[in-house]
Order: C-alpha cells, then structure tokens, then sequence
C-alpha cells in the first residue's frame, strides 16, 4: 500500500520524537521559544525585520486598511512590518510570552492587535476573518498540516501565505546533538512535501525560495542564544560554556526558506 503524502508527512515528524530517557531528566521544555530571538527587531544587523518575500506576497493582495491574520506569530515578525498598509493584526499562538512581546512592539508602533491565545485550528472559531493568512515557520508544529491550511484559507478573504524552512529546522542542530547526545537525528520532513501535502488537500500554491541570513550574534543576544541552543539540547544550564564552544565550531548558518501562497 503506497503512502500519501499527509502520511509521509506525520511519519517523519514523529521520527523527531527525543528519547524519553533524555527527557526525563529536562527541567525546561526544548519545544518552548525565546521571544528574545524571535522579535522582529533583531532578525537582521541592521535591527530591521527581514524583507522575507512573505511580507511582499501579503502586500500584493494587502488593501489600505486591511486586516491581517497571523497564525503561530511568535514576537510578529510576518505581521508587524504589514502595518501599514494593514490597519489591523490579528495574533493567534500558544504561547502567551510570544504574544506578550508582540502587543508590546505593537504597542510601541502604535498598531492595533487583537491577540488569541491557543493553538490553531483549535481557536479558529473565535478568530475573525481577515484579508490575508499569514503563518511563518509553524508548519513542522503541525501533524495534520493540510488541515491547519484549509482553516488557514477559510479565514482569508483574499490569500494565504505560508513560510517554512526548506527543511526541519532542527536538522541544522544535528551536529550538535551528535556530539552531546551521540544520536543521529532525521533529515525531512520539507517544504517539498509540505507542497504535496497541500496538493492533496487541493491547495495549488505558488512559490519562492530564498535565503535567510545567519543571525547576528554578540553580546546579551549571544548569551540568550547559548542558553536557547542548550534548551534545545536537553541540557542543563550548567553544561552552557560547552554548547558555547560547539557553537563557535558548528555556528549558525544561513537558512533557505521557501514561501507558499494561495488566493482564496
């Protein structure tokens, strides 16, 4: 019997499944995000958010004064820099520090935010629609990807925009769980896949691929970086001078990230 590709999807998500002894002994979740890192401010070394070819999709079909939905918008980096010509943004996650960051740079922009707390489609019922979807780097969350996207579309008037890693994007910290761990860890899903698994759900994107600069660490952002990665890697805080001198061979690098996107 052949495998589908919403099956191949689930089957290799769940092969990043870490080994139960590894996690009894973590004090905090490595599934948990750093709004630190996230914000929208320090994705560059110029401290401007990233010209990610999302944000250019969303404008194309962005009326003066439209709304915008982002699903999984950590700090807001696809949806802050949308306003203007956005009027409105409305912030669905399921983590309340993410959320918090957002209304707070909001705020400071002078932005109006409507923020949902909860996992999508789990709250999409309570989420207005909006002229355009935008979802950045959520997809490798979500087993039942074809199912989080027709919701995702059911909430656009006008288009979806989704951002994913060309690949997991933990494969990137293979090496360094190689090291500490001594495991091999997978290499997909990808955004190949993703594309096939939309196609399932008779979801024809378009796309474009790109390359995300390797972030600029110094200082207090290096510091939080170190303590996320060790976080990652199910290790204790106190472990943090080894994993900083991993990092120093195994640094960050740029990522290629590719852009999907429909109109409703």
């Amino acid at each position: 019997m052949s495998t589908s590709p919403s099956q191949q999807w689930v089957s290799e998500l769940a092969a990043w499944a870490i080994d139960p002894a590894i996690l009894e002994g973590v004090a905090e979740s490595p599934y948990t995000f750093c709004p630190e890192l996230f914000r929208a401010e320090v994705l560059r070394p110029d401290g401007r958010a990233p010209e990610s070819p999302l944000l250019a999709v969303a404008r194309e079909r962005l009326p003066a004064g439209g709304s915008v939905l982002d699903v999984g918008s950590g700090a807001g980096a696809a949806s802050l820099p949308l306003a203007p010509p956005a009027a409105r943004i409305v912030a669905v996650d399921s983590q309340p520090s993410m959320l918090d960051a957002l209304v707070d740079a909001a705020r400071e922009q002078r932005i109006d935010v409507t923020r949902v707390d909860g996992a999508w489609p789990d709250v999409a019922d309570h989420v207005p629609a909006c002229d355009v979807a935008v979802c950045a780097h959520v997809a490798y969350n979500v087993a039942d990807l074809g199912g989080f996207a027709l919701a995702l579309a059911a909430h656009a008037r006008r288009r979806v925009a989704l951002e994913l890693h060309a690949a997991h994007p933990w494969v990137d910290l293979a090496p360094l769980w190689q090291h500490f761990h001594h495991q091999p860890r997978p290499a997909g899903p990808t955004a190949g896949l993703a594309v096939a698994v939309l196609a399932e759900h008779g979801i024809a994107v378009q796309s474009r691929e790109w390359q995300r600069a390797a972030p600029a660490l110094h200082g207090e952002l290096l510091a939080t970086y170190v303590a996320y990665t060790c976080r990652r890697l199910c290790l204790p805080a106190e472990r943090q001078p080894e994993v900083a001198a991993a990092l120093t061979r195994h640094p960050p690098q740029p990522r290629r990230s590719v852009v999907l996107w429909w109109d409703t």
